[in-house]
């Protein structure tokens, strides 16, 4: 490929440059120095040879370590992680939770799916919910070789491993695919409120707002679909859950340092995203400016609570996002 700035001629073609060195004296001859212009010339050149060795080609993806063809996948769309360890899977808890045959656990990361609860009798659908998951996910892994990767290697206070799943499509196909994407495009999972790195969240996105427009698995299912900001009442119901809530911003004012976001004019009772004055800092930096959210459609996700109406306290740039065209 051309290098910048190399002088072209007609046609486009590339012309080299002539580098001439004159030739020293044959009674003042040094290796040391033959040595030195030699290296003088090769620095001033710009020529294809000198550019093939600093930029070897990549080698055909066919021919690669599956391993090397994930990483440079990964890295393609922003979500270059390095690896954290492989093995076996053994048996699926829930719709984001695995055994590895050595006894590890593994939870995967950035998404939040239905759990699986207790038969009663008025949990039937939200315990329907969390089986689809668990057999979706055991689906795609029971008895298969897992790849995990993660910025960093990490667990949560259970010690289980938390990480990128990826696994091959099948035996003879090495091309691995990743678990969290199937499982957000499948409508199974929904982008969790903490995302790292934040490189991999547009790619999770896009799989979840495409299944999301399709009305596929937790989205079609009133339990679990996203609830209408001026319902507070039905957004209270779901008090200690994972929810995600879409409406109008009425308001924005901030009190003592803390910042909340009006989905309602009575705010003793209406919905509010709040935010408080150690995480706006970092908020702001991620773009994410709380007064011009008024008057457009915003979606909010996290854990609800009451304090008077129903609220969501935003920790992080992911939990928040104007929808598209308003």
């Amino acid at each position: 490929m051309p290098q910048s700035g190399q002088p072209r001629g007609k046609a486009g073609i590339i012309v080299e440059p002539v580098v001439r060195v004159a030739e020293p004296s044959k009674r003042h001859i040094r290796p040391g120095a033959c040595l030195a212009a030699l290296a003088l010339v090769l620095a001033a050149s710009p020529s294809p040879v000198r550019a093939q060795m600093s930029n070897p080609p990549l080698p055909d993806a066919r021919t690669r370590p599956a391993a090397d063809v994930l990483k440079e996948r990964t890295k393609a769309t922003g979500c270059d992680l390095p690896l954290v360890t492989t093995g076996r899977v053994r048996s699926v808890i829930d719709g984001r939770t695995l055994m590895l045959e050595d006894g590890r656990e593994v939870r995967l990361a950035a998404i939040e799916v239905a759990p699986l609860i207790a038969a009663a009798a008025d949990e039937q659908a939200r315990n329907a919910a969390g089986r689809a998951a668990q057999r979706a996910l055991a689906d795609l892994t029971l008895g298969r070789d897992i790849t995990l990767r993660q910025e960093e290697a990490s667990a949560d206070r259970y010690g289980r491993i938390v990480a990128f799943g990826f696994v091959a499509q099948d035996k003879q196909d090495k091309t691995q695919r990743s678990l969290q994407h199937d499982l957000l495009a499948q409508g199974h999972a929904r982008l969790a409120a903490r995302v790292e790195p934040q490189a991999c969240l547009p790619s999770l996105r896009v799989r979840e707002r495409d299944a999301r427009r399709a009305a596929l698995g937790l989205w079609a299912d009133p339990n679990y679909s996203a609830q209408p900001a001026d319902k507070p009442s039905d957004i209270a119901a779901r008090r200690g859950r994972f929810t995600v809530v879409e409406g109008d911003v009425v308001s924005v004012r901030k009190s003592r340092g803390t910042t909340y976001i009006n989905f309602g004019r009575r705010w003793s009772e209406s919905f509010t995203a709040v935010i408080l004055k150690r995480n706006a800092g970092a908020l702001l930096a991620a773009g994410v400016d709380p007064k011009r959210l008024r008057g457009r459609r915003v979606e909010v996700r996290g854990f609800v609570e009451l304090r008077g109406g129903p609220r969501i306290e935003v920790m992080r740039p992911e939990q928040i996002a104007v929808v598209a065209g308003r």
